[in-house]
């Protein structure tokens, strides 16, 4: 059981990650696919995950022997570039203790390349960046508009619930092992037990689409509580078919930008571009200005803000074979 004890101040403190975190997401898919106890449901998605996982990608797993990760690659921000340099400005003594934690009692040594990371060798830490870019890609990617739009609907829930019945209903009914007395908050399913005092610091809700089970917690001194629950249908997440307009449409302008085209059904600046994409403000103009050149989006400034928009041409392309109404986002 996890027993979470409240002050005043930390019920006024409990917030909700307005995005997805890319990293934390990708954390806790990589963990259900080396789990032996996953869902059956999963077992498909977990080989495809594997076969979809490029060379690249495979120093990131040196990193959980044992299914235990290091905490320092627990990330909750809502930019893909901005998250991994937030790993990369971890305190060093902090990067050594968790690697030596996390390898503690196993039987086969740590790879050179950790032992370079433990060091502080800049090229670990670039090997270990690129693995997480390439672990993204090729996980995440695919699904990641559904993730943002599962994530948009819990959101919406929660602040529904905290609206009408008050936070304590909302928290009560966060996951279903989940009890608030008075002020103890509780997850009876979990296996370990746990006494966590806030005392102030308050809580993150952060809700995951790659878990079942109990919730998932970081608990760092001077942080918040970061409480990453199962908010999805205990299901695999759908791909987008292949073959369709969106692939054909991806394969001549290239995924970034047919994912700005699709998103900008509605205007936005530069920077809520590039934390819906999850891409960094640098990407997304260089591809924002390949598509104002094309004639496919318009870009005025205002104020200090950047605001682009889709053209009529930019429209009629992304909707050309698919269903009326608005294009998915």
């Amino acid at each position: 059981m996890i027993r979470i004890h409240f002050t005043a101040a930390d019920f006024a403190r409990v917030r909700f990650a307005p995005r997805p975190a890319p990293l934390q997401e990708l954390n806790v898919a990589l963990g259900t696919m080396c789990r032996p106890d996953a869902a059956p449901l999963f077992g498909r998605w977990r080989q495809r995950t594997l076969r979809a996982l490029p060379p690249a990608a495979e120093p990131f797993g040196d990193l959980v022997p044992g299914l235990r990760a290091p905490r320092f690659l627990d990330q909750f921000g809502d930019d893909l570039a901005e998250g991994l340099e937030s790993v990369r400005a971890t305190g060093p003594e902090v990067v050594r203790a968790e690697i030596e934690r996390v390898y503690a009692g196993q039987r086969t040594p740590a790879p050179r390349w950790v032992h370079g990371l433990h060091r502080g060798d800049a090229d670990a830490w670039r090997l270990l960046s690129r693995a997480r870019g390439a672990a993204f890609d090729a996980v995440l990617r695919p699904v990641w508009p559904l993730i943002q739009d599962l994530h948009h609907a819990e959101f919406t829930r929660h602040a529904l619930t905290v609206a009408e019945h008050g936070l304590g209903a909302a928290l009560s009914t966060l996951t279903p092992d989940a009890r608030l007395h008075h002020d103890v908050w509780e997850f009876t399913s979990a296996t370990a037990h746990r006494e966590i005092e806030l005392r102030g610091r308050g809580v993150v809700l952060v809700p995951t689409f790659h878990r079942t089970g109990p919730p998932l917690l970081a608990d760092l001194p001077g942080h918040p509580l970061y409480v990453t629950y199962p908010a999805g249908p205990g299901l695999p997440l759908p791909p987008s078919p292949a073959g369709g307009a969106d692939e054909a449409l991806a394969a001549v302008l290239g995924r970034t930008r047919l994912d700005i085209l699709l998103v900008l059904a509605e205007e936005h600046t530069t920077g809520a571009l590039a934390r819906r994409l999850c891409v960094s403000n640098a990407t997304v103009s260089t591809h924002t200005a390949a598509l104002r050149g094309a004639g496919l989006i318009t870009t005025e400034r205002a104020g200090r803000a950047v605001l682009h928009r889709r053209t009529p041409l930019g429209t009629l392309l992304v909707q050309r074979g698919r269903p009326a109404g608005p294009p998915p986002v």
